[in-house]
């Protein structure tokens, strides 16, 4: 039976005649705007009540635009915005951020990491700098990484114990190409973190778009769910990003399929109270 209010902790809006989504070029299902409007519908069919929305870009003026967000629209609870780690005034800008309309639903910041080249750049001196601000402003760091990136979210959740982080889309596991590890050792090590979460999330564009199944995703979740136990793992949507793969209604049953095999409890945890306890997120 369900007790928990049900949670998406991980999705994006975006408006292309505002502000170009340049990753979006080459992918026809995304290269349009996409709002709440779109979404909450979805919401309502899958019993969803509340989200947490990501930035896309690193630009500071994305944050605020989403913080006014947030202030409109009751579905968010939640935001995951962005600032400049390696500047020496992250506490500043976060301070900053926290004074504008909307700015108590800052619960998070990222950086697109996977766009840098660098492997070791979350172990850089001043990004870690930057970490540990967020840390002491009490918000999450979530990490978006590619697997071979997966060791450097390890130094830094080992270097920051205080800190707070969440690993995005199960550290992209690369499910198209059949091979989890070094994927699997690294998830290995970062379970070991308590002070690391991660999104059940992203895993429908990480397998073969044009022809996935759950079978596929199966393996990447249990090993998941079984490192870091239902407390420490949270449901994410990644729409409409999994629109190149998946309709929101098909990301939401595919979870539901991975989880199946949980008690009542932990489903709860996943679908809700890891993202309500990560986040600290007030959710009616």
């Amino acid at each position: 039976m369900q007790t928990s209010p049900r949670v998406d902790a991980h999705h994006h809006v975006w408006d292309l005649t505002q502000r170009d989504q340049e990753w979006t070029i080459g992918l026809p299902a995304l290269r349009r705007s996409f709002s709440m409007d779109d979404l909450v519908p979805q919401l309502k069919e899958c019993g969803v009540v509340a989200t947490v929305v990501v930035q896309t870009v690193n630009l500071a003026e994305e944050t605020p635009e989403l913080l006014c967000l947030a202030e409109e629209c009751s579905w968010i609870v939640g935001v995951v915005g962005w600032v400049d780690l390696r500047a020496p005034s992250v506490r500043d800008q976060l301070d900053e951020l926290s004074q504008l309309p909307g700015g108590e639903h800052l619960v998070g910041i990222r950086h697109v990491v996977q766009s840098e080249l660098d492997p070791n750049w979350l172990r850089h001196p001043n990004n870690l700098r930057g970490l540990r601000a967020v840390g002491q402003a009490g918000l999450v760091y979530d990490v978006l990484i590619h697997h071979d990136q997966i060791e450097s979210a390890v130094i830094a959740a080992q270097t920051l114990p205080e800190v707070k982080f969440v690993i995005d889309h199960c550290g992209k596991p690369p499910i198209a190409d059949g091979h989890l590890e070094p994927w699997q050792r690294g998830m290995t090590e970062l379970a070991r973190c308590e002070n690391v979460a991660v999104k059940l999330s992203g895993l429908v564009t990480e397998a073969d778009n044009d022809n996935w199944s759950v079978s596929d995703l199966r393996p990447c979740a249990e090993i998941v769910l079984d490192l870091f136990g239902s407390a420490r793992v949270m449901f994410g949507s990644d729409w409409p990003t999994c629109q190149t793969a998946a309709t929101y209604r098909d990301v939401v049953v595919a979870a539901r399929e991975l989880t199946s095999e949980l008690s009542a409890d932990e489903i709860d945890d996943v679908f809700g109270r890891t993202a309500i306890r990560w986040y600290r997120l007030e959710v009616s």
